[in-house]
């Protein structure tokens, strides 16, 4: 294929795939969590990583995975103790890491600015070797965690209380879950950019929830899509030279689209082929199907 003939486009596409594996990875547990939103708040933090790589002459991709870990960290504290001001706090921690990465890239030698829209939109172009080499690292660490401690993860996800109970330490899984979402913004900013690597790790799961009752298929199946947006995205911008970031996005949407359509049908289906086999008044018939309860999967 003649787009695998340039280098740049080869290194776009291995970081795709990368993208595409570890956003719904992690988005999983935010959405079982109810904190969606997380990625969001970590771009904007992540910004401020950036605005200093340029502005000190050092790797962004690095330098903006140590401050949004150390967000992160500064997130699930608030969590933990800012109780009634903690929204403030975290609307504060968020604008002001966006602000500060501005600010630090407006310091920067003339010409720096230039980077800002690859940084919060993606770019094929700017995706080089040392960034390759910097993302499959840290992909690695987020496959890692997510798929080695995915019981624990899920656990904590869907009830503190008692994974609490259970002897899990719960602060500690918080605090991981926290920081491999920072890692994973890090990860996606150079292909779908800072202000919409949150669209990507948590639209496929509600995709893939559309079809599935298990966590493990809905992981499955939100990494399949994610992979498949991410390359179909970069791929699409390439030959129509529109911005990456935006083109998956609009894909992933469109994959939720399609399924949500998909299932209807698909559910209403199977609710009749349950009704017609079982007897007139049986009890069941009022009892949630198991392995799926109000906010989706519900089981490893």
């Amino acid at each position: 294929m003649e787009i695998l003939d340039y280098a740049f486009v080869q290194r776009a596409l291995l970081a795709a795939v990368l993208v595409g594996i570890t956003a719904p990875a992690v988005g999983i547990y935010l959405v079982q969590r109810r904190q969606a939103l997380m990625g969001d708040g970590l771009g904007h933090v992540a910004m401020t990583g950036v605005g200093l790589g340029v502005l000190l002459n050092a790797s962004p991709v690095w330098m903006a995975t140590a401050v949004s870990v150390l967000g992160a960290v500064l997130m699930e504290l608030i969590r933990w103790y800012g109780r009634t001001r903690g929204d403030i706090a975290l609307a504060m921690l968020f604008y002001g890491g966006m602000a500060c990465g501005v600010m630090f890239i407006n310091l920067a030698p003339t010409g720096s600015n230039a980077n800002l829209t690859s940084y919060l939109f993606g770019s094929l172009s700017t995706v080089s070797q040392s960034d390759v080499t910097a993302i499959c690292l840290l992909a690695g660490f987020v496959v890692l965690v997510t798929l080695g401690l995915r019981r624990q993860l899920f656990a904590v996800s869907q009830d503190e209380e008692f994974a609490r109970v259970t002897g899990l330490p719960v602060r500690a899984l918080n605090l991981l879950t926290a920081v491999t979402a920072a890692v994973t913004v890090t990860v996606a900013m150079r292909v779908v950019g800072l202000l919409l690597v949150s669209a990507l790790m948590v639209v496929p799961v509600a995709a893939a929830q559309q079809l599935t009752r298990s966590f493990a298929a809905t992981f499955a199946i939100a990494v399949a899509i994610g992979v498949t947006v991410t390359i179909g995205g970069t791929v699409t911008s390439y030959y129509q030279d529109v911005p990456p970031g935006a083109t998956i996005v609009l894909l992933t949407i469109g994959a939720f689209l399609a399924l949500t359509a998909l299932a209807a049908p698909l559910a209403r289906r199977r609710a009749r082929a349950l009704a017609a086999a079982r007897p007139a008044g049986d009890p069941a018939e009022c009892v949630i199907p198991a392995g799926r309860g109000a906010d989706g999967p519900v089981g490893v």
